[in-house]
This record gives C-alpha cells, sequence and structure tokens, in this order.
C-alpha cells in the first residue's frame, strides 16, 4: 500500500512540475511577443492565433519534460497537464475578469490545450529509449 501512495506522490509531482513549466513557459514567450509588439509594426489581430500557438507550445514542452520522467502513460499523463494548465488560467481568467465566458476561442485554447498535452506526452515518453 505504501508503494502505491509513494507512485501516486511522484506523479502528482511531476504532473505539478509539468504544469510549471507549461506556466513558466508561458509567461516568458508573452514577454518576449509583447516586447515584439510594442516595438515593432505587428498588427494587433495576430494576438490571439499567437497565444494559442504560444499556449500549445508550452503545454507540449511541459508534457514531454514531465513524461520523460514518468515513462509512462504519456497520453494521460498529457492530458492531464493539458486539461489542468486550461482549468487553471480559465478559473483565474474567470476571478480576474467579471465578464469573462466561454466564446469559440476558449473552446479551441482548451482543444489545443488537451491535443498538445497528449501529443507532449507522447513524444517525452518515446524520445529516449
Amino acid at each position: 500500500m505504501e508503494k502505491i501512495d509513494n507512485i501516486n506522490e511522484n506523479l502528482f509531482i511531476n504532473i505539478l512540475r509539468g504544469l510549471l513549466i507549461s506556466f513558466a513557459m508561458t509567461i516568458i514567450s508573452f514577454l518576449i511577443f509583447g516586447l515584439l509588439l510594442s516595438l515593432t509594426n505587428l498588427s494587433e489581430s495576430t494576438i490571439t492565433p499567437v497565444i494559442i500557438v504560444i499556449t500549445g507550445t508550452s503545454i507540449l514542452i511541459g508534457s514531454s519534460i514531465t513524461c520523460i520522467k514518468t515513462r509512462k502513460k504519456g497520453l494521460i499523463i498529457g492530458g492531464i497537464i493539458g486539461i489542468s494548465y486550461f482549468s487553471i488560467l480559465y478559473i483565474f481568467s474567470s476571478i480576474l475578469s467579471n465578464n469573462y465566458s466561454i466564446n469559440i476561442n476558449s473552446v479551441i485554447m482548451m482543444i489545443v490545450s488537451f491535443i498538445s498535452g497528449m501529443i507532449g506526452g507522447v513524444i517525452g515518453v518515446n524520445l529516449i529509449k
């Protein structure tokens, strides 16, 4: 029984690590994109697609790194990281913005988060053999 608890605890810690990596990458990428927006003539119409790409890439990298360590269940663990990332983002957005609602961009972000997490998990498990 103690071994099962230890495995679950390690899995939980690895998932948290993957989420932290994903959020850190997202913040760094958003800061760089913000600088590019302010210092260049990039159109504001690029904001939504770039946010989706940055988020998907960050989740993919975070779930890959996590699944390199776990070496198993990449699809499931990656999907958990993707959905957890989106859920945390949605909760904070709902708290910070009074008029935040689910729209087509939110649905796209949820799908991208889930799929990126699963792909990253599969890549992580199969990366080093």
